[in-house]
């Protein structure tokens, strides 16, 4: 007699476990654009220090490298990470030099040579084997496209988006505000940790949740002091990088952007490269991808969709 015969109760489930496994195997092997588990990896710079990356949504999907600003984290790009409207994208975060869990070394000298911080970005595309990427520069991280543009030219790069981008360190493209700048660079530890908190608070013309602007202080709090003390001198090449590059370029600013000067940015913008294109977001302030992510998402797949690259 054989064991079904002896235990059917027992079988009968096992069989339907059995299917119900099988049935799963086959509807994720037939998944389109799967959408891999984020991966963390680091990557080193040429002068050695090394920077800490982050990649999700589809591994074989067009190459989108997220570059946050000034005090921020990889982090800073939750709401495109996890959006549906990118998910088919090969989303590449990574931490600036002297931010999160990249290096941070001590000085002045490591940060104040924006070649420095292009050469990060290069490592980041060839360390990933980046074909042809979508560079999305928030703030501080628009300096550093042109600074990479400057360096290294567009030719491996498919696009790029400033977001609320600083085009350059000059008074006249920035909005005064001295004594944040000084409390956050005080070597006193209250006014340092209060001035971070004023310049976040200056990010949002629509202030985000309590949990999300805490994790953003705490982004803050870890950014080197020597970072913070030499960025406001950092060179920037943007007469050089945007007036040279051929890819598409787009331009997202908040209309209500308390630390850059929107007109006057988007005005010596289009005086260096005339065929940069632009969105307003007439709510926002300095970060629309958080104030308006819904919208922002929306617009950065329709950019990155509609380059050559990204055509199947």
């Amino acid at each position: 007699m054989s064991a079904r015969s002896l235990f059917p109760s027992l079988f009968r489930p096992l069989s339907r476990l059995l299917l119900a496994v099988l049935s799963s195997a086959t509807l994720f092997a037939v998944a389109p654009a799967a959408q891999a588990a984020p991966d963390h990896y680091t990557v080193t710079s040429k002068d050695g220090v090394r920077i800490a990356v982050e990649e999700s949504g589809n591994p074989d999907g067009p190459a989108v490298i997220l570059i946050h600003g000034l005090l921020g984290s990889r982090l800073d790009w939750d709401a495109q990470l996890q959006s549906p409207d990118l998910r088919r994208f090969r989303l590449i975060s990574y931490d600036l030099r002297g931010h999160g869990l990249s290096d941070k070394p001590a000085g002045a000298e490591p940060y104040h040579d924006g070649r420095r911080w292009a050469d990060d970005l290069d490592a980041v595309i060839r360390g990933a084997h980046a074909k042809r990427p979508v560079l999305v520069g928030w703030s501080l991280g628009g300096v550093v496209i042109s600074n990479y543009l400057a360096a290294y030219g567009d030719g491996d790069i498919g696009g790029a988006v400033y977001v609320d981008g600083v085009v350059e360190l000059k008074p006249e493209q920035l909005v005064s505000h001295p004594e944040v700048y000084r409390d956050m660079t005080s070597p006193e530890l209250r006014t340092h940790l209060d001035g971070e908190r004023r310049f976040l608070a200056l990010c949002f013309h629509r202030q985000p949740d309590a949990a999300l602007f805490e994790r953003l202080l705490a982004n803050a709090a870890m950014a080197s002091w020597d970072m913070q003390r030499a960025v406001p001198g950092m060179t920037v090449a943007a007469a050089e990088g945007l007036s040279r590059a051929r890819v598409p370029l787009l331009f997202i600013q908040g209309g209500r952007d308390a630390l850059v000067d929107t007109p006057a940015t988007l005005a010596r913008a289009r005086a260096l490269n005339p065929r940069i294109a632009s969105k307003l977001y007439e709510e926002s302030g300095h970060a629309p991808f958080i104030e308006e992510p819904e919208r922002f998402n929306r617009d950065l797949a329709d950019f990155v969709g509609s380059l050559p690259a990204a055509q199947p």
